[in-house]
């Protein structure tokens, strides 16, 4: 019933254009010169009529493609912030008010002003609206200057702090939901996932959709290193949502006027008040600049390794020989790296160290060591430091 009454109604509107436009071809003299000078009546019946059939053919493509308009719409607009709507609705709003002021100038115009009036409209409500969107802290930070607004605004926010502050079940308030952004190097890591395993973190994992579409264009590559390590993000982020008690949450927000991945990760910690989980060096020293906290993986495994003095004794194993002359290097379980000196005759073989001294630098912690004796076998028994140390 409701698709007959549109499609009725989409007649109408055709069979009114025929008629205006057959105004406007006699009012020019167009039908004159082909040499219609019979009564005017006529022409308007056939005008009316041919549009109105017109209209009656197309309508039901009409109506499914204005319904497929309006789904695709409302997919786009529930992905969209709030901020993002309350932004592009007030530039909106001020680029038809804009036309409307010069729209009334170009009415004067015979047979295409009202024309000219609506191809304004649509431009400059277009351009209100994008670039309200871009710009929406601006727009929406001007509106702070009423104090009505900012009366509404705090009443809004503490409205909102005591939605997330109350549990559902019970009633009881509880602690702010706290966000984690993760960027994508720390996804590719993969060592996040062995510390959600933990418990050590708390809150929210909040996965920006710029950081996932980046992931995936890592997961189609050509390179085959890129496309492994893209796919092995993305296992990641499976085996997180899957297999821990740990929220994590897609953030649809984008920046469309920010084309860096790192930059948006910093904008988004600014808008969110959130700290940045991630081992990149240099995005954390960015946000670092900007204000926005950052939690690195990196410091986090360098904060704990195990703490070693000069002068303790360790059991290592030489495994290859050194830079200098006579070295031989060693590791310890965690990957720090021992410089043995005079180790290089130890290749292969467990020996007892004497730690000199400890080099701590940006990309991780250094040992330097003498031999203090060797170990043809490993003494049974003898698996740590302090049994090293009681047995001396």
């Amino acid at each position: 019933m409701i698709r007959n009454l549109i499609r009725g109604i989409i007649t109408l509107l055709l069979g009114a254009v025929g008629f205006y436009l057959n105004y406007i071809l006699f009012s020019l003299g167009f039908l004159k010169t082909l040499g219609w000078d019979g009564s005017p009546v006529w022409t308007y019946a056939i005008m009316s009529i041919l549009f109105g059939i017109i209209g009656f053919l197309v309508a039901p493509f009409s109506i499914r493609s204005f319904i497929a308009l309006m789904r695709w719409m409302d997919s786009r607009l529930t992905r969209v912030p709030t901020n993002d709507l309350m932004g592009g609705a007030i530039g909106g709003i001020i680029g038809l008010i804009i036309a409307s002021l010069f729209g009334n100038s170009f009415v004067s115009i015979k047979f295409f002003g009202p024309l000219l009036a609506v191809l304004l409209s649509l431009f400059l409500g277009y351009l209100g609206l994008t670039i309200g969107m871009k710009r929406k802290e601006d727009v929406l930070s001007f509106l702070n200057f009423f104090p009505k607004f900012r009366d509404r605004g705090d009443k809004a926010d503490k409205a909102e702090k005591g939605d997330k502050n109350k549990d559902g079940k019970t009633g009881r308030s509880q602690e702010s939901v706290s966000y984690k952004i993760l960027d994508t190097s720390v996804i590719i890591d993969g060592r996040i996932a062995d510390i959600v395993k933990t418990g050590f973190l708390e809150g929210v994992l909040l996965i920006p959709s710029f950081v996932l579409e980046e992931l995936r264009h890592i997961a189609d590559s050509s390179d085959l290193l890129k496309r492994n390590r893209g796919r092995r993000g993305l296992d990641i982020l499976n085996q997180i949502s899957k297999e821990t008690v740990i929220k994590v949450h897609i953030h649809e927000q984008d920046f469309d006027d920010i084309n860096e991945v790192d930059s948006k990760l910093v904008r988004l910690g600014q808008v969110l008040g959130s700290p940045l989980l991630t081992n990149d060096y240099n995005l954390n020293k960015v946000a670092e600049l900007q204000g926005v906290k950052v939690l690195n993986i990196n410091e986090l495994a360098n904060a704990l390794k195990p703490i070693v003095l000069p002068g303790e004794e360790m059991l290592v194993q030489v495994m290859k020989e050194g830079k200098e002359p006579g070295q031989g290097v060693a590791y310890l379980d965690d990957g720090t790296m021992i410089v043995v000196d005079m180790g290089r005759r130890f290749m292969g073989q467990n020996v007892v160290v004497l730690v000199t001294s400890v080099l701590q630098t940006a990309a991780g912690r250094m040992i330097f060591a003498k031999p203090k004796a060797t170990l043809e076998k490993k003494p049974m028994g003898l698996r740590s430091t302090d049994e090293v140390n009681a047995i001396g």
